[in-house]
C-alpha cells in the first residue's frame, strides 16, 4: 500500500517486511506498505531509515503488482515489523517542487498555449521542457501568473479517476498511465493526473522563481527554484550582494556599476601589462642574441615572460636555447631550435633534461617543468652538450 498517497504529510510509519535479499553489498527490502515515493514523474525518491537502517534509493520493482522496492545500506531480516521514518525536510522539499512545477506549467499554459513536454525534479534548480518558442516576455509572464496563484493560497486536492472519465475532466494534458488514474487537481487553477506529492495549498510551494531559460531541442527550457530553497537561494545571493555593497561603498542593488567599472579598469591593466610583457620580451631576446652571437643561447629568465621570449627566439634562424625559469616548488623550461639548426632536440632533451626529472614535450619547442633545484644543473648539461655536438 502507498501511505503517501493518504499521508503525504506523515514522517513516520509501520509496515512488516515481505520481501528482503541482498546482491552482494546491496540490499533490498519489499513492505506491505510503506511512505516512501518512489522516483517517478520527474520526481526523486525518498530517503529516511526502516529499524534505523538508512534508505539509500527507493523505485518501483513492478508496474503490474505495484510493488515498491527499498534500498538500505545493511541488511533486513525478512518477515519483521519495522519502524519507517521519511527525511521530512527533503520529502517537503520535494512536495514544494512538485507543486511548483503543476502551477508553472498551468502559468505558462495561460501565457502562451506553451505544452509541458518534460519535467526533472530532481535537484533544488529544477526544469520544464515547454513547445513554446524562448521568449523573455512569456517567461515573466509565466512566473508572475505562478505566483499569483501562490499568493492566492489555492486549495489542492487529489481524487482518482477511470479511463472513461478522462474526457470528461478537462485536464491540462493526456495521461500516461491506463486504468485507475489519480488527479492532482490545483481547484480553479490546474487539473492533471499525476502520481506525485503535494502540498496541501498553493501557498506552500511558494515563491517560485524562475532562474534561466534557454532554448532546447526546439523549444525551451525553463530553469526554476520553488519554496524553501527559492528563499534560501535568495537569502545567499543577497548576502554576497550586500559583503560586495560594502566592499564597493554601494547598495546591494547599485554594485553593477562600481563592478563594471573595475572590470573595465582590468580589462586596460592587462591590455598595458601584455604590451610591457612583449616589450620587455622582445627586449631580453635582443640581449640573448647579442649575449651568445653564435645563437647557441642558455640563459636564466623571468617566469612571467618565459614563453615570450622562447617563442620569439624560436622564429630566429640558427638559434639552439634552453631557457629556464624557476618558479616556487618547480622550475619551468623551454628547449627549442629553429628549423635551421641541425640538431636533434629530442635528443638533446633526452640527454640534457630527461635525467633530472623533466616533464613536458614538443617538436621544435619543449615546454615543461624541471624539479625546484635543478635550473642551474639543467643550464650546466646544456652548455657540455652543445659544446660536444
Amino acid at each position: 500500500m502507498r501511505l503517501y498517497y493518504q499521508r503525504p504529510y506523515d514522517s513516520e510509519f509501520s509496515a512488516r517486511v515481505q520481501r528482503a535479499w541482498s546482491e552482494g553489498r546491496t540490499h533490498y527490502a519489499v513492505l506491505d506498505q510503506t511512505l516512501f515515493y518512489p522516483t517517478a514523474g520527474g520526481q526523486i525518491h525518498d530517503t529516511g531509515t526502516l529499524n534505523g537502517i538508512r534508505v539509500l534509493e527507493v523505485r518501483e520493482e513492478d508496474k503490474a503488482t505495484g510493488q515498491i522496492l527499498h534500498v538500505l545500506e545493511s541488511p533486513i531480516a525478512e518477515y519483521t515489523e519495522v519502524q519507517g521514518k521519511l527525511d521530512w525536510e527533503r520529502r517537503y522539499r520535494h512536495m514544494q517542487r512538485h507543486t511548483a512545477e503543476h502551477t508553472l506549467a498551468q502559468a505558462f499554459w495561460r501565457a502562451a498555449g506553451w505544452e509541458t513536454l518534460a519535467v526533472n525534479m530532481s535537484n533544488p534548480v529544477c526544469t520544464i521542457d515547454f513547445s513554446g518558442q524562448p521568449d523573455e516576455a512569456v517567461v515573466r509572464q509565466g512566473e508572475a501568473l505562478a505566483n499569483w496563484a501562490v499568493y492566492a493560497n489555492t486549495p489542492i486536492r487529489t481524487y482518482w479517476i477511470s479511463d472513461a472519465a478522462v474526457e470528461q475532466e478537462g485536464l491540462r494534458r493526456a495521461p500516461k498511465v491506463r486504468g485507475q488514474i489519480r488527479v492532482v487537481e490545483i481547484e480553479g487553477w490546474d487539473k492533471v493526473a499525476c502520481g506525485g506529492t503535494h502540498v496541501a495549498r498553493t501557498g506552500e510551494a511558494g515563491p517560485i522563481k524562475v532562474v534561466k531559460y534557454e532554448r532546447y531541442k526546439g523549444g525551451t527550457r525553463v530553469y526554476f527554484m520553488a519554496g524553501w530553497e527559492a528563499l534560501e537561494t535568495f537569502v545567499l545571493e543577497h548576502s554576497i550582494l550586500s559583503r560586495l555593497g560594502e566592499q564597493f561603498s554601494s547598495a546591494p542593488l547599485e554594485v553593477e556599476r562600481p563592478i563594471a567599472n573595475l572590470r573595465s579598469d582590468w580589462y586596460n591593466l592587462r591590455g598595458e601589462n601584455t604590451a610591457l610583457k612583449d616589450e620587455l620580451a622582445e627586449r631580453i631576446m635582443r640581449e640573448l642574441l647579442a649575449e651568445f652571437p653564435q645563437h647557441t643561447i642558455h640563459a636564466q629568465v623571468s617566469e612571467n615572460v618565459l614563453d615570450a621570449v622562447g617563442k620569439r627566439l624560436a622564429e630566429w634562424p640558427g638559434v639552439l636555447a634552453l631557457l629556464v625559469a624557476p618558479s616556487g616548488d618547480k622550475t619551468r623550461y623551454v628547449l627549442l631550435k629553429h628549423s635551421s639548426r641541425p640538431e636533434n632536440l629530442q635528443a638533446l632533451w633526452e640527454e640534457v633534461l630527461q635525467p633530472l626529472g623533466a616533464r613536458g614535450g614538443g617538436a621544435l619547442v619543449k615546454l615543461g617543468v624541471l624539479p625546484a633545484d635543478s635550473a642551474e644543473k639543467a643550464l650546466q648539461r646544456f652548455r657540455n652538450a652543445a659544446k660536444g655536438a
